[in-house]
């Protein structure tokens, strides 16, 4: 009897414990207006895009990050295979930097554009992005900024190429690459390229720096911040 007794003591003292984790979370869940729910979503935003996206702009920001260098595109593979084959590599590692280069210069102009879309972020996109996929945020972002981003990342590529020399650079290695006896000649246009590419390394960036503030406690670096993303880690 006394074991009956205490298995009774223990689930209702359990159920008493589940009980006042629902009532607490209730309770915080009403002390969190919508209007909280868009602050604190606005700060991760801000937050990604200032750990993330400013990083990028640095020198060697694109460089020496494996994760969205710029590399050759595939047509031109085999020029840098072949440079490097016959004692050109410093050539094709000073190509690929000035690819780098223009990309990180560019970025810098990415910031403004990306507050101004979080800064219209409506109460209702900021509930369902809180709520939706892991990347809902960067994909809410990239549906607002991207075509705005090329139209200005292109001409500040263009003009990083001419300002550097890296047009040269290209020109001679593709005028080198000509030379070599059985290859195939190449003349591309690399600006559309590398801006795409510094798109695409910009929100790889965004969407890590999201899925880490969702799954991290530690991430989350306000307190608004942490009251909110709680409700998507009940959700």
């Amino acid at each position: 009897m006394k074991r009956i007794i205490l298995c009774m003591c223990i689930i209702f003292a359990s159920s008493c414990a589940e009980l006042q984790q629902i009532a607490d979370e209730a309770m915080q869940d009403q002390t969190l207006t919508n209007a909280d729910i868009s602050s604190g979503l606005k700060q991760a935003l801000r937050q990604g895009v200032q750990d993330r996206v400013s990083d990028l702009a640095n020198e060697n920001g694109f460089l020496n990050n494996d994760l969205v260098k710029i590399t050759l595109p595939d047509e031109l593979k085999r020029l840098d295979n072949t440079l490097r084959n016959v004692g050109l590599g410093n050539l094709a590692d000073e190509g690929i930097k000035m690819l780098n280069r223009a990309a990180e210069d560019a970025v810098s102009e990415a910031t403004p554009i990306f507050l101004n879309a979080i800064r219209d972020l409506s109460i209702t996109d900021a509930r369902d992005i809180l709520l939706g996929k892991d990347v809902a945020a960067t994909n809410y972002l990239k549906t607002q900024t991207q075509n705005e981003l090329y139209q200005r990342f292109q001409p500040i590529i263009e003009n990083s190429f001419a300002k550097v020399g890296a047009d040269q650079v290209w020109t001679n290695m593709i005028n080198r690459y000509n030379q070599i006896p059985l290859t195939q000649n190449v003349n591309p246009d690399l600006t559309d390229y590398v801006t795409q590419e510094a798109l695409k390394g910009v929100f790889v960036m965004l969407e890590i720096e999201e899925k880490q503030i969702r799954e991290s406690i530690g991430m989350r670096k306000t307190d608004l911040m942490r009251k909110v993303f709680a409700l998507q880690d009940r959700n």
